[in-house]
């Protein structure tokens, strides 16, 4: 008998998603019967049915509701699944509810290291619950929080990293932003791509701009939304950056100006995992420089694949691109090491064969618990 897992998760956009999508499609096609609650709408779904997979158009969109509770219970109940997997908050608050007391193993994903503290009491009816048979951490640094809390078994934690293939980004041809932005293409060209937050650092890192000298031929681009709030702009003002940062905002073509950028920097202070956007950078022979916190510190070996840096250092952060500024073709070996990093630490076939390991052995454990 094959191995049945019921997934719940949301993939109604495609890029984001497309790794998690990925392991599910390769594991059907290994022999696996997979279930996929989701929002039915979106590239993934005809990709889903040529692997085989079983799509049920729904997905919670309420916490703790009774009706979508009893939802997923009576769907569980019908194809008895050995693992019920759950990606996001929803759908861990209301598949645990519903999974409780049947004979399945509950498998949750973690991909933020911020925000599991032992002292928030939602975390009882999630990470912390005790139906929760294992949590899938996607970075180091979220299974070090988890332990840091002291309320988890350690048994119940293991770090897969969400894998990515160098070959999905081939597609992505660098976007002229040189050109129309009249930027020389003597110029280091940086980029930050992020939906702005406070966690995301920007405001070090314009200070970090606002250090280098007047003749350093440096430019930063500032891709995603709410990059121009009230204290991006003082910065900006106060220390005359406008000749020297733009402000793009939201772009649906951000990896093709990616591309076409010679560092990729992120100067995030908290919260983050493996970032998503570090890797496509990488993919794209983009140079990392990115801060040493939790998750990230992963993805490069500094001054071999990147250069790391201590969180919220302003005056690092300067110094690193004087370096980058200064040894171009530093800079590119850095960048082209950065892929080759991805494709042999970071694939995505060690995702699904670490994934595939993980559902044989819970359901090992299941069998010799009836035994």
């Amino acid at each position: 008998m094959p191995i049945r897992v019921l997934v719940i998760s949301n993939y109604n956009h495609y890029h984001p998603t497309r790794g998690e999508a990925e392991i599910f499609k390769q594991l059907s096609k290994m022999g696996y019967e997979i279930h996929i609650m989701t929002f039915k709408q979106g590239r993934h779904m005809e990709e889903f049915k040529e692997a085989g997979i079983h799509v049920i158009d729904f997905h919670p969109i309420k916490r703790m509701n009774r009706s979508e509770i009893r939802y997923i219970r009576n769907y569980a109940q019908s194809i008895k699944p050995d693992i019920v997997y759950l990606f996001n908050s929803r759908s861990i608050l209301n598949g645990i509810q519903a999974v409780k007391n049947l004979d399945v193993k509950v498998v949750l994903y973690r991909g933020l290291s911020a925000n599991v503290q032992w002292y928030d009491p939602t975390m009882y009816l999630k990470f912390y619950h005790p139906c929760v048979d294992m949590i899938v951490c996607n970075s180091i640094g979220v299974e070090k929080e988890f332990l840091r809390q002291g309320k988890i078994d350690p048994a119940k934690l293991i770090t897969i990293n969400k894998g990515h293939r160098v070959e999905w980004y081939s597609t992505y041809k660098p976007y002229p932003i040189r050109d129309e932005l009249s930027i020389s293409k003597s110029t280091l060209l940086l980029i930050n791509v992020a939906v702005n937050r406070k966690m995301k650092g920007i405001p070090y890192l314009l200070k970090a701009m606002a250090l280098l000298h007047k003749e350093t031929d440096v430019h930063l681009l500032l891709v995603g939304s709410d990059m121009d709030n009230a204290t991006n702009m003082k910065i900006i003002r106060k220390h005359k950056l406008k000749d020297k940062v733009t402000i793009l905002g939201y772009r649906n073509d951000a990896l093709n100006i990616m591309a076409s950028c010679d560092v990729k920097v992120l100067p995030s202070i908290s919260s983050e995992s493996i970032t998503k956007a570090v890797i496509e950078a990488m993919c794209l022979e983009v140079t990392p420089l990115i801060s040493d916190i939790p998750g990230n510190e992963e993805l490069v070996v500094n001054g071999e694949s990147g250069i790391v840096f201590p969180s919220k250092n302003t005056v690092a952060i300067k110094d690193a691109i004087i370096n980058l500024e200064a040894d171009r073709g530093w800079c590119e070996r850095l960048g082209k090491k950065a892929k080759q990093r991805v494709a042999k630490h970071l694939h995505i076939d060690q995702t699904i064969k670490q994934t595939d390991q993980l559902f044989k052995e819970l359901v090992s454990e299941s069998k010799n618990a009836r035994t």
